[in-house]
């Protein structure tokens, strides 16, 4: 019986475990949650800094000795 009740114990520290792991990992659900990781994937796709030059340069332009065709 003792061994029994050693099995049931283990069983019922690693669902709670399990639950706590579960419930703490979960993606947001809320609208909010939502917008804000769209709104991430936007700025990494085109961050707001803009070049210090103004206008880019082309990489052919900036190697010494590019022929330009």
């Amino acid at each position: 019986m003792a061994n029994l009740l050693y099995v049931v114990a283990a069983l019922a520290g690693s669902v709670v475990i399990s639950f706590v792991i579960v419930v703490r990992n979960r993606k947001p659900t809320s609208m909010e949650a939502g917008i804000e990781a769209f709104n991430r994937e936007l700025r990494a796709l085109a961050p707001d800094k803009r070049p210090v030059g103004g206008v880019r340069q082309r990489k052919d332009e900036k190697r010494p000795g590019a022929t330009t065709g």
